[in-house]
């Protein structure tokens, strides 16, 4: 068996816009390791750099200076084609809004993505929906969806060319409570199975559900907490 690479480490990572007068630290010397299948929660107020670290990690961005590896790649190191080529094979993203396009039924929003990423592209993509608990509902568009079942197929969507680490900013940021534990929920499985699941949220309620809370102030890393027995997404309440 070989080495089990960390899944993510930062080492002074740090990201600045601007400069002089109006030198904006977004992420300011942050660092940390998250291990592979580990549920990590980015907390933090508005502007404390939690989406800028997580766009970071995805190569949404790229970082002024420091290290960043995620799953033995150097992706501060990496080139535009690279980065690209990165984000299509280990990373999965989930945002607040769930950007599936409504002229296709669930399964095609999902299968789109499969058939970039491999081959039996509907086959990976109904597995992918069923993994997620919506596989009843592959046949209806996304207007016929709930938004938490909306969410859902945005999840499936991301896992379905099987990331090493999915990256979430504010999953439940437009859901009910309801919807929103139904989601976490399944982010907590995939955690389970041993997939790396960072969530960025500013909602507290939310952290108590993650194996592990980083916490962000201004773009700087205040807090890291494990969390032995987190809560189970659907007795939270915020």
């Amino acid at each position: 068996m070989g080495v089990m690479h960390a899944a993510i480490t930062l080492d002074d990572l740090r990201k600045t816009y601007g400069s002089d007068d109006t030198l904006v630290r977004a992420v300011d010397g942050v660092s940390f390791t998250v291990r592979p299948g580990e549920f990590v929660v980015l907390l933090g107020a508005s502007g404390s750099g939690k989406t800028t670290t997580l766009n970071l990690i995805g190569a949404i961005e790229e970082p002024t200076s420091g290290r960043l590896r995620v799953t033995g790649h150097d992706v501060a190191g990496l080139d535009e084609r690279g980065r690209t080529e990165y984000r299509r094979r280990e990373i999965g993203f989930v945002f607040q809004l769930y950007n599936l396009v409504p002229s296709l039924t669930a399964l095609e929003n999902v299968q789109l993505i499969a058939e970039i990423t491999g081959p039996h592209g509907e086959q990976r993509a109904l597995a992918a929906l069923d993994r997620v608990g919506i596989a009843d509902r592959a046949a209806a568009f996304p207007g016929q969806l709930s938004g938490g079942q909306q969410q859902r197929v945005a999840i499936a969507r991301a896992i379905v060319k099987q990331p090493a680490v999915l990256l979430c900013d504010e999953p439940t940021g437009a859901l009910d409570l309801d919807h929103g534990r139904e989601v976490l929920g399944v982010l907590a499985d995939l955690a389970h199975d041993g997939r790396t699941v960072m969530c960025v949220t500013h909602n507290s309620a939310i952290a108590r559900m993650a194996t592990r809370v980083l916490r962000l102030s201004d773009g700087r890393l205040v807090g890291d907490t494990e969390q032995h027995n987190p809560m189970p997404a659907r007795e939270l309440v915020w």
